[in-house]
């Protein structure tokens, strides 16, 4: 019987939040008590199917993030690592710092805390017969390409999908992804690398509504609204 693979999950907390607006990175904005890190640090802690965690934070304020880890004392935390210019690069950081010869990789972006334990737990799953698996959810609205302000092309609905994270690897596609894409500055998204360099198909698993990504000041609107909902749902159960 083969050895059961490792599962890493990444938390990509490296960019500088300059579509936020604020005057802190939005992983340090707290919502509900909480700053987003915390929240979605807490995620990964509590699945059961996660092993390890590595936090790739904004060197500017690794101290920050060493407050938050030193005060929660997280068990599945195993490292702290300074990000790149770009998330391709901060990526890289994370996936690189791995040593075994193989394993599971969850790559998650940190501005999205409401990811579901069902969605993880699919996610290895999935990892158990694909290289290469990313979660997504059908477009509700249509999509128009265009070019300036002009559509050039509106394609098929039913054949789209919205991208969420988190995208998951067996660590030794994504290595090579990465191998490959060195020079290559154009790509932010890690599933993106591997459809470039043809390395296997990319699975979908399902997504959820309330994954959100938080990236604007109203977002968090959107957010506290959503902990308000699921405290009192899990207050009445």
């Amino acid at each position: 019987m083969s050895e059961k693979l490792k599962n890493y999950g990444i938390i990509l907390a490296s960019g500088t939040g300059s579509r936020y607006g604020s005057d802190i990175p939005k992983q340090f904005v707290k919502i509900a008590g909480k700053t987003i890190l915390e929240h979605t640090i807490e995620v990964f802690e509590k699945s059961p199917v996660i092993d390890e965690i590595i936090v790739v934070i904004t060197p500017e304020y690794r101290n920050i993030a060493e407050e938050i880890l030193g005060k929660n004392q997280y068990k599945k935390v195993t490292k702290l690592l300074n990000g790149g210019v770009i998330r391709k690069d901060s990526s890289y950081i994370g996936v690189s710092s791995i040593q075994d010869d193989e394993a599971n990789v969850l790559i998650h972006d940190c501005a999205r805390p409401f990811v579901s334990q069902k969605i993880i737990s699919n996610c290895v799953k999935a990892l158990e017969t694909h290289n290469a698996v990313n979660v997504a959810i059908k477009c509700t609205d249509t999509v128009v390409e265009v070019k300036g302000d002009i559509i050039e092309n509106i394609p098929e609905r039913a054949c789209l999908r919205c991208a969420q994270t988190p995208q998951c690897f067996r660590l030794s596609t994504i290595k090579k992804a990465h191998e490959l894409s060195k020079n290559d500055k154009n790509f932010t998204d890690d599933c993106g690398l591997v459809v470039k360099y043809n390395l296997g198909d990319v699975y979908i698993v399902e997504g959820d509504v309330e994954n959100i990504k938080i990236t604007y000041p109203n977002d968090i609107f959107m957010a506290e609204r959503l902990f308000k909902i699921r405290n009192t749902e899990s207050m009445t159960r």
